[in-house]
């Protein structure tokens, strides 16, 4: 089995069906929830052992036997995903079957083509130090390299035009999400502290070079920074695109796992990653005797909590099997139970169902609440849950961390949409952390 870096369009990988001979891609259905042209990128994430692998190798395979020129990629420096399929998977494109790519990250393949230049330099820097050549270049590969690399891959599928379908194996949620942040944070320095940066060293450079005989950074090295992160840019205008892009959350029930989830789900839409779908993992069957019926029993009872947190996203299940998911066989029978007769590259959500944004000196979460009145509305805060309950119903929202201490201002409600102000200049959190911050929808203090 031969590693390729692009399908060929006029080789036959259609597995009998009539090639693309027009030497022009192949354009997706608009009925499927898409504009037509436009490559699709699925990203499944999910607290480690939840089996997010195996979701999304089952995505990829089903999209793929569904006509869908498929590339589906681990970013995770853990690999598994050539277990998934049981046949090993290169750094590069590597053909599993007709339509349907496979690619796991290698980390010097990845630095070489991502971060070259700069690791070129930090070997340098620790060859000086008097550390051995081959020492220092293991050493240079600095910790995060691999996965952000693993993460441009995205880009370059998408820009080079090979695939309908994009499906990513990511990270753990925590790495993941760290991971995606970046570009916000490669913003403010290539706006703010690289253009001073530049200057000095080409001011100091020579100087210091002479005196020390330290190796200093080139121009090169600064042109390649402003590259990779001009990359990361691309990459977030990529993956927060509600029209090509979406995030898909796998986990057990299992109510730590839950919790990480919920974390997550408000994370991804605070930097701008829309989610529209979670998929429910190694559900136990009704007969699952009598060993594992408390197990069951306990999994039921959380069923309930992660339908009304995640909604309005969708929520799917997928049983735990009498058999390991590995192979084709298996992944074909896990895409099917999760996906029956419906497109697994379609939106099965649209929308974001609340936002966190800054304006000014406060930060404002909004949610949307259709059909509903403002005398329905109440609100509670208990350290980072902010609890939401409409009529009967009700609702726990996980805050991101830079909420967690922000004491609330006020709440409003208009036009379908709940406003909730948080004040972003405070120093700490407002008073006691343990100390139970509860508000009504006018943002008036809730006793009792």
């Amino acid at each position: 089995m031969a590693d390729i870096s692009a399908p060929s369009r006029r080789a036959d990988t259609t597995g009998g069906r009539q090639a693309d001979t027009t030497g022009q891609r192949p354009t997706l259905d608009a009925a499927q929830g898409y504009d037509r042209g436009v490559t699709r990128i699925i990203v499944y994430t999910g607290k480690g052992g939840v089996g997010k692998t195996s979701v999304a190798a089952a995505t990829a395979l089903l999209a793929a036997e569904r006509g869908h020129r498929t590339i589906v990629l681990s970013t995770d420096a853990a690999h598994s995903l050539g277990d998934s399929f049981d046949r090993p998977l290169g750094p590069e494109p590597t053909a599993i079957g007709p339509n349907l790519w496979g690619q796991e990250s290698d980390v010097y393949h990845n630095v070489e083509a991502y971060w070259g230049t700069i690791q070129a330099y930090v070997s340098s820097v620790l060859q000086w130090r008097g550390l051995d050549a081959v020492v220092a270049e293991e050493m240079s590969v600095l910790p995060g390299m691999d996965e952000l690399a693993s993460l441009l891959w995205i880009a370059e599928h998408h820009d080079r035009g090979d695939y309908d379908l994009i499906v990513v194996d990511a990270a753990p949620t925590g790495e993941t999400l760290r991971l995606l942040s970046l570009p916000d944070a490669g913003r403010w320095w290539l706006e703010k502290i690289y253009p001073i940066q530049r200057r000095v060293a080409q001011l100091t450079s020579p100087l210091v070079g002479r005196i020390t005989g330290m190796p200093m950074p080139g121009s090169e090295l600064y042109t390649a920074g402003e590259q990779l992160f001009e990359r990361l840019e691309h990459m977030h205008d990529l993956l927060s695109d509600p029209d090509r892009t979406s995030v898909r959350i796998v986990l057990n029930l299992e109510r730590m796992v839950i919790k990480e989830a919920q974390r997550s789900f408000t994370y991804f839409h605070l930097y701008g990653y829309p989610t529209d779908l979670v998929i429910c993992n190694r559900v136990l069957p009704a007969d699952a005797g009598d060993y594992f019926g408390a197990w069951r029993e306990v999994q039921q009872r959380y069923r309930p909590m992660v339908d009304e947190a995640f909604a309005p996203v969708p929520v799917r299940t997928a049983p735990f099997f009498d058999e390991e998911v590995v192979g084709e066989r298996m992944l074909r029978r896990l895409g099917s139970i999760v996906f029956g007769e419906e497109d697994p590259t379609a939106f099965f959500y649209r929308g974001r169902p609340y936002t966190v944004r800054r304006e000014d000196d406060a930060f404002v979460l909004e949610l949307e609440l259709p059909f509903t009145t403002r005398d329905e509305v109440r609100l509670n805060r208990y350290g980072d849950e902010l609890v939401v309950q409409v009529g009967a119903w009700r609702r726990n929202l996980i805050l991101p961390r830079v909420l967690v201490d922000a004491p609330t201002r006020s709440a409003g409600f208009h036009d379908d949409i709940l406003r909730i102000e948080f004040d972003a200049t405070a120093g700490g959190a407002d008073g006691d952390a343990s100390r139970s911050d509860r508000r009504d929808e006018k943002g008036a203090p809730v006793h009792g």
